[in-house]
């Protein structure tokens, strides 16, 4: 298949924080000038502030701005952009936007509309996957279960990110847990279909990442695992997934591709799957870059960003991937207290500065302020190394290092969980946060907490000093 290419030259982001940083840092090792959206909290944030160009989105909450996909295409045409980038979140997953962008004539960093449209209904998109012969666990009818369905997980079918889910034990607790999901499925993604599905106690959330172009060409880049979870979402990330039989691996590959030609899809994106034993079961397609694709990046010595922008360019892709090498494992930094119910934390971020031998995909810097009208993640730390045990511990000692002086954050829960020894020996399931919360939250050695708050009180003393 012959295809014409066609260069982006100037690249609007339509995103925020961290992904929006990431993808103006690859833009300007490929000569593209970068267009930056941001809200009014984030007019001097260090997205916008990197940015060739910036365009203000007039407001504060996401609906007023970064979810408004008419402000994000008059930002293009006034910026001169040639090309949109939807990072993740926001409309990285919305149809009629990518729609929308292609209609104007700009090129969208991303899958045809056609495919985000497949796969959006996680409820249609099953039943696509099954004629695909991927592997999937059978839904349940929510008004017709028994007791020997429980437990159930109801899911949100049109979202994602934990958001529209609830863990059902109980029969009795069902049509209230209904309820609150179609609630909350309908005010985050404007549709209340929510499914139900068998919920695995000890299952693992292990995913592939895939790549193809418009040639037909369709790259699988391997295995991560995303187990380690808070409330659905991914805390670790580690690529390749631990200790899976080589046959269960191969299944899972083969049923990611396949998912892929399904629905003739293009550029980067994730295969999710729940693996029960030596059982895979597919769980959702994310048409999109993940939050945590730098371990495959590591693994692989790609960039997957690069390679978006090259398929969308019309580009092809070699015919086979690079081969693997090492392990990668990231951790998401939160301003959030896991000892307090995993509740976000603001205030100004006085220092943060992190290890040179750790990768480090920040959306914050010095003197920003953590707000509340948005995701708390600071940043996402990612080690790799010759063998898994040595990425752990990599990771592990970096965020020891880490110096962080502002509002509460994860730090240290991650840092004890790399070292823990269930974490360790590999295969941790999704409800290690669940069995282990409490000890990984367990108050630490009196006269380091004492240090702790002394070199934070005499961050903030110096700072107020500076600002007189």
């Amino acid at each position: 298949m012959t295809v014409t290419p066609r260069p982006v030259t100037r690249l609007l982001v339509a995103n925020r924080g961290e992904i929006a940083r990431r993808v103006q840092r690859t833009c300007r090792t490929l000569g593209i000038t970068t267009v930056a959206v941001h809200s009014d909290p984030d007019t001097h944030a260090p997205h916008t502030r990197e940015a060739d160009l910036a365009v203000r989105l007039p407001g504060a909450a996401p609906a007023d701005t970064y979810l408004r996909a008419d402000l994000l295409l008059d930002a293009a045409r006034a910026s001169g952009a040639d090309a949109v980038h939807p990072g993740y979140g926001f409309l990285a997953e919305n149809a009629a936007f990518a729609r929308a962008v292609t209609e104007a004539g700009l090129t969208w960093i991303g899958p045809p509309p056609e495919a985000i449209e497949a796969m959006a209904s996680k409820t249609r998109a099953k039943d696509l996957m099954a004629r695909a012969g991927v592997p999937l666990l059978a839904a349940v009818d929510p008004a017709r279960a028994t007791g020997k369905d429980l437990p159930l997980l109801l899911k949100a079918a049109a979202g994602g990110g934990g958001r529209g889910m609830r863990l059902v034990r109980d029969l009795a607790e069902l049509p209230a847990a209904l309820t609150a999901a179609r609630a909350e499925a309908r005010a985050a993604f404007g549709d209340d279909e929510v499914f139900a599905e068998p919920y695995l106690d000890r299952g693992r959330h292990v995913e592939v990442q895939i790549l193809a172009d418009l040639q037909g060409t369709v790259w699988v880049l391997g295995t991560r695992d995303c187990s380690l979870q808070r409330r659905h979402q991914k805390v670790i990330e580690e690529a390749p997934a631990p200790h899976l039989p080589p046959a269960l691996r191969e299944s899972l590959h083969r049923a990611a591709e396949a998912a892929a030609r399904a629905v003739a899809y293009t550029g980067a994106g994730t295969v999710e799957f729940l693996v029960d034993e030596n059982r895979a079961h597919f769980l959702e397609m994310n048409t999109r870059l993940q939050v945590e694709h730098p371990v495959t990046e590591a693994v692989y010595g790609i960039d997957l960003v690069a390679l978006q922008i090259a398929v969308a360019e019309r580009e092809p892709l070699p015919p086979a991937p690079p081969a693997p090498r090492g392990h990668a494992v990231e951790a998401r930094l939160y301003a959030e207290d896991p000892a307090d119910d995993w509740r976000p934390r603001t205030g100004r971020l006085h220092r943060f500065r992190t290890p040179a031998h750790l990768r480090t995909d920040a959306g914050v810097t010095d003197g920003d302020t953590i707000g509340v009208h948005y995701d708390p993640l600071l940043a996402k730390l990612v080690a790799h190394a010759p063998t898994r045990t040595a990425a752990l511990r990599a990771l592990a000692d970096g965020l020891d290092r880490t110096t962080l002086h502002g509002p509460v954050t994860n730090r240290d829960l991650l840092a004890r969980t790399l070292r823990h020894p269930e974490v360790v020996a590999g295969g941790a399931d999704t409800s290690f946060y669940g069995r282990r919360l409490a000890e990984l939250t367990a108050p630490g050695d009196a006269r380091t907490e004492e240090l702790a708050a002394l070199a934070a009180a005499v961050a903030q003393a110096r700072t107020a000093a500076a600002e007189r």
